[in-house]
């Protein structure tokens, strides 16, 4: 029996099986078993295109990727927004390499990738689907392109997107594994699991091979994010949807379509609608951060600022400038929103605010 023959066989399953306290244990078991058989039909799908694979070279402060089926505008949409070429062409499979443009918005400059249209079964390597995909893992930001007469085709690619481990729009869960050497499985929660008892939990990391461990949950887990910790190979990235080729329908259409997608941004890449708002909301989406930096001395630079990830730290700028400027820092000072009083001495776990103003004091 095939793989994909065994995950059909314990989906049966699953759904044949009755849901209660009595079966919950069971049926943790069998999603621990369905996760380890995806995981090895990708390695398997993934062998046989050894060196095939697309090669990407990260540049900019912050990188996206555009998803979706072919012939759904992505290679207009990238052209309008970056300084790429993209080919383009009212035909399937236009995109056969992946496309790296840069969007400079607020000082920022921003990588965009167009990579070839998703199919469905991309995730089990259908049309190099699985290498496409795998693209959005290391992204920072995954944007969904859809075709305004398609919007079904969102249910394909967030399942597609899920089977190679990306999990959109998710916050990684609080839970805390420590293999220990013996003492069983013990759990501690400093949250009230509604999911999740001692003996579900058990059943399903003891399919993992690991019946000595401490277990905290910071977080109300279920059965399916408690695996996704278990596995730790997971990307948790932000997402937006995009809704092309506006210009063919009419407004009644577009509420009719937010009873199903409730948030999406309206767009005609050929025609050229609402690509500034995007650029915001894409530069918005990335929660990104300018800090000007202040040599001793002299005026800050206003005009070029160093661009950083919200939550970024002094000593964070300090490895992007120079790895000098870690070995050799001894405080900061720092003008904006993130401290108390203009020129506030600061260490180097102080996070920076946008716009703040930086100088760094290193030891002589």
């Amino acid at each position: 029996m095939g793989i994909e023959e065994k995950i059909k066989e314990i989906e049966e399953e699953i759904k044949k099986t009755p849901y209660n306290k009595a079966t919950s244990h069971h049926i943790g078991k069998l999603k621990a078993k369905i996760s380890q058989l995806k995981e090895e039909q990708i390695k398997r799908s993934s062998g046989g295109t050894k060196g095939e694979g697309f090669h990407i070279k990260k540049s900019g402060d912050a990188t996206a990727v555009l998803v979706g089926f072919p012939s759904v505008g992505k290679s207009t949409l990238l052209n309008e927004l970056t300084n790429a070429e993209s080919k383009v062409g009212a035909y399937q499979f236009t995109t056969l390499d992946i496309i790296p443009g840069i969007m400079e918005y607020n000082n920022a400059q921003i990588q965009i990738f167009d990579v070839p249209g998703i199919i469905t079964g991309a995730a089990g390597g259908k049309g190099r689907g699985k290498e496409i995909l795998s693209v959005a893992r290391t992204a920072d930001l995954i944007i969904i392109v859809l075709d305004t007469l398609n919007p079904q085709h969102l249910d394909v690619i967030l399942r597609e997107l899920r089977n190679v481990g990306v999990r959109p729009n998710e916050k990684k869960p609080d839970v805390k594994i420590k293999k220990t050497r013996k003492g069983g499985v013990n759990v501690s929660s400093t949250v009230p699991l509604t999911y999740l008892d001692e003996k579900i939990i058990r059943s399903i990391i003891n399919e993992y091979g690991i019946h000595n461990a401490d277990i905290l949950f910071r977080d109300d887990v279920t059965m399916d994010q408690f695996i996704d910790v278990i596995e730790a190979n997971k990307s948790y990235v932000p997402m937006m949807i995009l809704l092309n080729k506006v210009d063919l329908v009419d407004e009644a259409y577009l509420e009719e379509l937010k009873k199903y997608i409730p948030e999406f941004i309206p767009i005609s890449a050929d025609k050229k609608m609402n690509i500034d708002e995007l650029k915001e909301t894409i530069y918005n989406n990335l929660d990104l951060v300018r800090v000007y930096l202040k040599p001793q001395g002299r005026h800050a630079d206003m005009e070029d600022p160093l661009v950083i990830t919200k939550g970024s730290t002094v000593i964070d700028v300090c490895g992007k400038l120079h790895r000098e400027f870690v070995k050799n820092f001894r405080h900061a000072k720092i003008w904006g929103t993130s401290v108390k009083f203009p020129g506030q001495k600061v260490g180097p776990d102080h996070v920076l605010d946008d716009q703040d103003i930086l100088r760094i004091i290193l030891k002589k």
